[in-house]
């Protein structure tokens, strides 16, 4: 649990704010959005740790802004290193013409099918899921049957990602975000009465489940009806008179479904599935490629306490809004990085590009066998990878094997798998 902080006395606070040292102190703090437990390790001459916490709180206090739920009064702050971030998300993963030259045209499509398998695959093992990144690429890519309950979890959240893009300019309703829940959720659930429906009783708790711990008791069960109207309204609509940027807007309803808590189980991936709906409602269209459960799964301990922050410290939601925004820092990074190594795999492609009578397709596939000498491809799977039609990855494949590239095995009287064959590696030399 969290150290609960020291009582606090704003008026005190505000007769030592000509402290010399103190505005930048405090500026400091507020950049990394510090709560009590680190706090208490920052003194500085001739004040205390409490004194210091006292003003910090000062300062929070004369910035926040009010954002009420139902009865619950939530508060944020925008410092300077949230405005300076949203407006560095703004020209990069928005609606700017700086966005274009992120991600090459001829690669969006095939960057965007891997960036969402790789989204529903780290959102699954953060619940989870039990697999490795390269099997669950594979089913996916392949369409295999989910064996278990893993496997239904990243398929599910697959085909749930691909719902929202395709309804992504949709308003927000109770029966939407129920049927989120069932495209979640579908056969991982306890009971499939739990799918596609707000629980009916408060004996769910959220538990650190290292120490049994309860962190997190979620508002009563008759309180859900009113809250998710209240948060469906705030999806669907902008107040003229009290804006909130897009963004900031994205990461609170992501955390209000957390806090909410309005299912038995999903809340998590169905709360992040939301903060992907909004933004691209809104027109971040690059936020398709970012993701960001592969960055919270990398510091599930610090997602975690930024709820926990928020929730012990008046519902302040900087907590959760500075931890989200470093996440989509690091994800945009990751983006780029990632990118970069698929242009130098470009570069290697346009190798094969040099064999006679192999188009562009056909020479990432050689690339691929010549990396991988044991992988099996399937039609369907050239398909998916490619985002083309079945009829165009069967040409693809068995020009391969008329090339000799290729070797095809029947599976069944009306399937086969494709290989590489036994002269490959001769005929490349060549």
């Amino acid at each position: 649990m969290i150290e609960t902080a020291p009582p606090y006395n704003l008026t005190d606070a505000l007769q030592r704010m000509n402290h010399p040292k103190l505005a930048y102190k405090i500026k400091e703090l507020n950049t990394e959005y510090l709560y009590w437990d680190k706090i208490k390790y920052k003194k500085i001459d001739g004040l205390s740790a409490e004194e210091l916490w006292e003003n910090t709180k000062l300062i929070r206090h004369l910035n926040y802004k009010l954002l009420p739920l139902n009865q619950h009064i939530f508060k944020y702050y925008n410092t300077d290193y949230v405005q300076k971030s949203l407006h560095q998300f703004d020209m990069h993963i928005g609606g700017y013409m700086g966005a274009k030259s992120v991600i090459p045209e001829q690669d969006k499509a095939r960057y965007l099918v891997s960036a969402i398998m790789e989204e529903a695959i780290s959102s699954s093992i953060m619940e989870g899921a039990a697999t490795t990144r390269k099997k669950a690429k594979e089913m996916l890519r392949k369409e295999i049957k989910p064996k278990n309950k893993s496997d239904q979890m990243i398929v599910n959240n697959y085909y749930t990602i691909n719902h929202i893009v395709a309804h992504k300019n949709d308003d927000l309703t109770p029966e939407n975000l129920l049927q989120i829940h069932h495209l979640m959720c579908n056969r991982t659930l306890g009971s499939t009465t739990e799918e596609r429906a707000f629980r009916n009783s408060d004996d769910v708790y959220v538990v650190n489940h290292s120490t049994s711990e309860v962190v997190h008791t979620p508002p009563k069960h008759n309180e859900i009806q009113n809250l998710i109207s209240e948060l469906c309204l705030f999806f669907n609509t902008d107040n003229e008179n009290d804006f909130i940027h897009p963004i900031l807007k994205g990461i609170i309803i992501h955390f209000m479904i957390g806090w909410i808590h309005p299912f038995t189980d999903g809340n998590g991936r169905t709360a992040r599935a939301l903060f992907y709906w909004y933004l691209l409602k809104k027109g971040y269209w690059l936020t398709e490629y970012l993701s960001i459960s592969k960055i919270i799964q990398g510091s599930k301990n610090k997602y975690e306490k930024a709820y926990l922050y928020t929730e012990i410290d008046e519902l302040d939601l900087t907590y959760f809004v500075t931890y989200h925004i470093e996440v989509m820092h690091k994800a945009f990074e990751a983006l780029k990085k990632y990118i970069k190594e698929k242009q130098q795999e470009n570069v290697q492609v346009a190798q094969f590009l040099k064999l006679a009578n192999v188009n562009e397709r056909q020479a990432q596939i050689l690339k691929i066998l010549y990396d991988e000498p044991d992988v099996v491809f399937s039609v369907k799977e050239i398909a998916n990878r490619f985002l083309i039609a079945n009829f165009t990855a069967r040409t693809d494949l068995t020009k391969l094997v008329a090339l000799g590239y290729m070797q095809m095995i029947p599976v069944n009287n009306v399937k086969s798998n494709f290989i590489r064959s036994a002269q490959f590696e001769n005929l490349i030399k060549k």
